[in-house]
């Protein structure tokens, strides 16, 4: 009798010890868990919006203006003049209030570098050493001419690697860079908002 009413009496007391062990493993802090909320604004970061419509703008004036480059180029078998002219049109219809898109810095400073690669070409030839060196010196000029322009150092680059004829190629630089600025005034003009193109033309 006497074992039995010691272990009815261990029994209860056993069973006290796992319930405190069990409140105090519940009472220990869990790492809370990250809120669904936050993980998608970190993705997208600080970047701002676009406005309403300045996409469609953006891509439609871009993309209507490199597809008359292409058909002036292809008729007269001049098509070198894409890829910096397709930097220039995407930097004035996507950010129209910086220096480098007002129509100082496109045109000058197409023709600055122009220039810049037809020394080149004519001092040391044909060469992607001599291309680099002018795109360097293309920055520097445009710089100091306070017309910055960065897709301009491709026009560099591109004469100096495919020596166009300059009789030809000159003027289509000058009235291609001319129609990326003009396109921009006239889509600036179009939409309702948005910022104002030019800032200011010299």
């Amino acid at each position: 009798m006497s074992t039995d009413l010691s272990t009815a009496q261990i029994a209860p007391e056993h069973e006290h010890k796992h319930e405190h062990e069990h409140e105090h493993e519940d009472a220990r802090p869990r790492p809370a868990a990250a809120p669904r909320g936050r993980i998608l604004p970190r993705l997208v970061g600080r970047a701002p919006a676009p406005a309403p419509g300045t996409v469609l703008h953006s891509v439609s004036g871009a993309t209507a203006v490199m597809l008359i480059l292409v058909a002036i180029g292809a008729a007269i078998h001049e098509p070198v003049l894409i890829p910096p002219l397709a930097a220039s049109a995407a930097i004035v219809h996507s950010v129209p209030a910086l220096p480098l898109a007002q129509p100082r810095s496109v045109i000058a400073g197409h023709l600055l570098c122009a220039a810049v690669g037809y020394a080149g070409l004519g001092a040391f030839g044909s060469s992607p050493w001599v291309a680099a060196v002018a795109a360097g010196l293309s920055l520097a000029v445009m710089t100091l001419a306070r017309t910055p322009h960065s897709p301009a150092c491709a026009t560099a680059v591109v004469i100096v690697l495919r020596s166009p004829d300059p009789r030809t190629f000159v003027p289509l630089l000058a009235g291609a860079a001319l129609l990326v600025v003009l396109a921009g005034c006239a889509l600036s003009r179009a939409r309702r908002t948005g910022t104002r193109y030019p800032q200011y033309w010299w």
